[in-house]
């Protein structure tokens, strides 16, 4: 174990963590750093799990081994891992179909991205039938604000020939109020989606203990 871990208290550890809580108490850089087991001589596990985190973060590519094995402190074996643990996942959990009710609906789906220090804009994207077609991440911004181009957030649904999107990003502290520019930018990106036809049902601002919808709170 390393220095960095062994500084940590016993409570803190992924692994003990685990074992005490549950994975569902872990963050994602926790659960990668379980997958990964160990760091490097420069970097502890969490710091590597972190690098790749922020990689995957926000990359719409298809990542391979070769891929995985340029990024510092991961070699073939721990490639091989995450990618098979990403596909397993892939093939059991497939939001993909999953029909909403309410777009609050989506929040536990993308819960996992509270824990980042970055804020991240998140598109779902519905067909007609309020199902879901895709969940990404459009793109990563700074420690408190994100921006974004209608023609940035809409390309995709336009290729899944969404009828409808669902935007949310998280706020990386415990203030869930909407910004001045979180109201501009969701006005802005309404009036954007009706002029192709592509409505936008709802943006939600999310943490690890709550959300705010635009939708609920009647300020869409």
């Amino acid at each position: 174990m390393s220095r960095i871990l062994l500084n940590l208290p016993p409570h803190d550890r992924p692994r003990e963590k685990f074992k005490a809580k549950g994975s569902e108490s872990l963050s994602d850089q926790e659960l990668l750093a379980i997958l990964l087991g160990s760091g490097t001589k420069k970097s502890d596990v969490l710091k590597v799990a972190e690098h790749i985190l922020k990689e995957i973060d926000g990359s719409k590519k298809k990542w391979r081994l070769a891929d995985l094995q340029k990024i510092e402190g991961v070699g073939e074996a721990k490639a091989m891992q995450i990618l098979a643990a990403m596909e397993f996942a892939r093939r059991r959990i497939q939001p993909a179909g999953f029909k909403i009710s309410f777009p609050a609906d989506v929040v536990p789906l993308i819960r996992h991205y509270a824990d980042r220090k970055q804020e991240h804009l998140i598109c779902v994207t519905l067909n007609g039938a309020n199902e879901i077609i895709a969940t990404r991440v459009v793109t990563v911004g700074l420690a408190d604000k994100i921006q974004v181009h209608p023609r940035e957030l809409f390309a995709d649904p336009l290729t899944d020939r969404a009828t409808a999107v669902i935007i949310a990003h998280n706020h990386t502290g415990s203030d869930l109020i909407p910004t001045r520019e979180d109201i501009e930018t969701t006005r802005r990106l309404k009036a954007a989606g009706e002029t192709i036809g592509i409505k936008l049902l709802d943006h939600i601002i999310f943490n690890k203990t709550g959300y705010y919808s635009f939708l609920e709170k009647d300020n869409l």
